[in-house]
């Protein structure tokens, strides 16, 4: 595959490659484990969530063609951790040809009622757990003929929404890093896809901390009735993945922040959260959002995280 970004360089053929999946008991990482695992790949799935590795395991062993799975419990944010991870993988596979760095956290809630605390938590799953993954795969990553590294973005890393700055700006980061990685990359084995899910049903909503929970069950019921199925948003990854795309927009709404952001850089933006409002059925949204900055901000009112220091 050729594009404007250059050749691609995909794996084209998955099967006996060794992948690395990190969030995979749930959601998109787990249909991605599950999808890789029907390919032939051999698997190493990581998550924090170390039951649900273990359902993983006894799902896939069943369906297995001889393949080797390993799991690991692993927080992508914690450096020691990752660091010891990359050899344990290799310890057990041999080598590394597929890193998908797609464990990541929701949370929403305005910029005043977000915590520093709440900020490091978010930026180290996030973001430093993007780094992590392929600082410390990236060794093994150059030793394979052909390899790839995949890292979960967000239309939230397209547009910014009311509620979002912090897993916004974790977005737009990986976003950042995944182009400018890509370019050094260009003259290596090593091929990369950035990709920007929509709404994807995972159960994301429902585990996103935030300071509205009313906000969060409205947004998770649209969720259930409209959003993709992680099953297609992982075939489209691994599809993604096997042709070297450089960039994947998964769903409809990711398509559409994405031409009115490349349209009318500015105005877009309103126009894409305007709709997403409207679509959303949660309209109170931006005076909920005024009136908390006018009580944190202006009025000084309990809850100001600035105020606070923390």
């Amino acid at each position: 595959m050729v594009s404007w970004l250059g050749p691609g360089k995909g794996i084209r053929v998955l099967g006996g490659k060794v992948a690395v999946v990190t969030g995979a008991a749930n959601g998109i990482g787990r249909a991605l484990a599950s999808a890789l695992w029907a390919k032939g790949c051999h698997l190493a799935a990581v998550d924090l969530d170390c039951d649900g590795l273990g359902n993983l395991q006894r799902e896939l062993t069943d369906k297995g063609r001889g393949q080797l799975l390993t799991t690991h419990c692993a927080d992508v944010a914690d450096r020691e951790r990752m660091q010891r991870l990359a050899p344990e993988v290799v310890e057990a596979h041999g080598a590394v040809h597929l890193l998908i760095n797609n464990a990541g956290i929701g949370y929403e809630a305005a910029f005043p009622q977000t915590s520093l605390k709440d900020w490091d938590h978010i930026v180290g799953v996030n973001l430093w757990g993007v780094i992590h993954g392929c600082h410390f795969f990236m060794p093994y990553l150059a030793k394979a003929e052909r390899a790839h590294i995949v890292n979960l973005s967000s239309l939230f890393g397209i547009v910014g929404m009311p509620g979002q700055t912090a897993y916004s700006a974790t977005k737009f980061a990986v976003r950042g890093f995944s182009e400018a990685l890509f370019e050094e990359l260009r003259a290596t084995s090593i091929g990369l896809t950035v990709v920007h899910p929509g709404a994807v049903a995972t159960n994301i909503i429902d585990a996103t901390k935030g300071d509205d929970p009313e906000l969060l069950q409205r947004v998770s019921r649209w969720y259930e009735r409209n959003a993709m199925r992680p099953e297609k948003a992982a075939a489209l990854i691994i599809h993604s993945v096997e042709k070297g795309t450089p960039r994947l927009l998964v769903a409809a709404e990711s398509y559409f922040g994405d031409f009115l952001r490349r349209l009318m850089p500015t105005a877009g933006n309103k126009l894409f959260v305007d709709a997403a409002i409207r679509l959303l059925s949660v309209e109170d949204l931006r005076a909920k959002r005024s009136k908390q900055w006018r009580e944190t901000m202006v009025e000084g009112g309990p809850g100001n995280s600035h105020q606070r220091g923390i």
